[in-house]
Parts: C-alpha cells; structure tokens; sequence
C-alpha cells in the first residue's frame, strides 16, 4: 500500500474512533464534545447562505480534514523510523497531539467571530482523551497494513519484491 494510502486509512479509522469517543463522553458529561458539530456551527456562521446540509458536509469535512493532516505526520514519523508504530507510541502521539489539539481550537474559538457556545475548561480538557483514542486507532490501523504487507512479502517467492 502507497504511503497517501495509509495516511488515508489511518486517519479515516482514526478519526472514526475519535468521533465516537466524543460522542460517547457527550453523553456521559452532558456537553457536547461533537467536533463536526461545532466546526458544522462556525462555517454556517461565517457563510449563513450555505443550507444546513452543506454545513454539516463541511464540518464533517473539516473534521476529518485535521484527522488526516495528523494521520499524515505520525505515518512520516513511523516510516522514516523516527518512532516505531507500538500502542504506547501511539498514547504518546495522542498526548501530544491533544495539545496541540487544544491549541487549535482554543485559537479557532479566539478568532471566530461568533463561537458555538461551549464549557471551555470541559472541551479543552477533553481534547487530550479524544487524540489519544485517535492516535492509538491510527496505530492501530497502521499496524494492520503493515502487518498485511509483511505477510505479503513473506509469501511471496521474491522476497520484498512486492
């Protein structure tokens, strides 16, 4: 699989993950933690002449838009072998990660003119949990391609040819 490839899936199950961790601690806190949401609430704010659907489009997108651009940086650490791809480098990268998870938002809810209306101490501080369930289902998947190409490889009679 092409390095795009697995930056894509990677990203896309990570961002998978993540959504429904928030959407479960949503619940669980009774605020909402639902990026798509929030990012659906300030592109409508900015473009009010978009229609509802294409602003939940666009705050889907964006959401997993970041989900890649993050993907993107673990997957080039991984194969430059800057770090290796384990579960507890993935907790790691999701610490990191969240903050500068917080960062973005917090910046992202300075500048907007018209922010959703949130508990910010809440959101911030769940920003750490909800990157660390995506870098780790990021690894995850990560590791699943490679594991699939290593068997490839291994079966194969030409060796890494492949």
């Amino acid at each position: 699989m092409c390095k795009p490839e697995k930056i894509l899936l990677s990203g896309f199950m990570g961002t998978n993950f993540m959504t429904a961790s928030s959407y479960l601690m949503s619940v669980l806190a009774a605020e909402n933690f639902r990026e798509p949401e929030h990012l659906a609430t300030m592109i409508g704010r900015l473009a009010p002449g978009l229609s509802k659907h294409a602003k939940v489009i666009a705050g889907w997108a964006a959401h997993y838009g970041m989900g890649i651009i993050f993907a993107a940086v673990y997957v080039e650490l991984w194969e430059s072998g800057k770090i290796k791809h384990t579960i507890g480098n993935g907790i790691m990268l999701g610490a990191v990660s969240g903050f500068f998870g917080f960062l973005i938002w917090k910046m992202t809810f300075k500048v907007h003119p018209l922010p959703p209306r949130v508990d910010f101490g809440k959101y911030y501080l769940q920003r750490i949990p909800a990157h660390i369930v995506f870098a780790v289902f990021a690894t995850i998947t990560y590791r699943l391609i490679r594991a699939h190409e290593d068997s490839l490889i291994q079966e194969s009679p030409y060796g890494k040819s492949l």
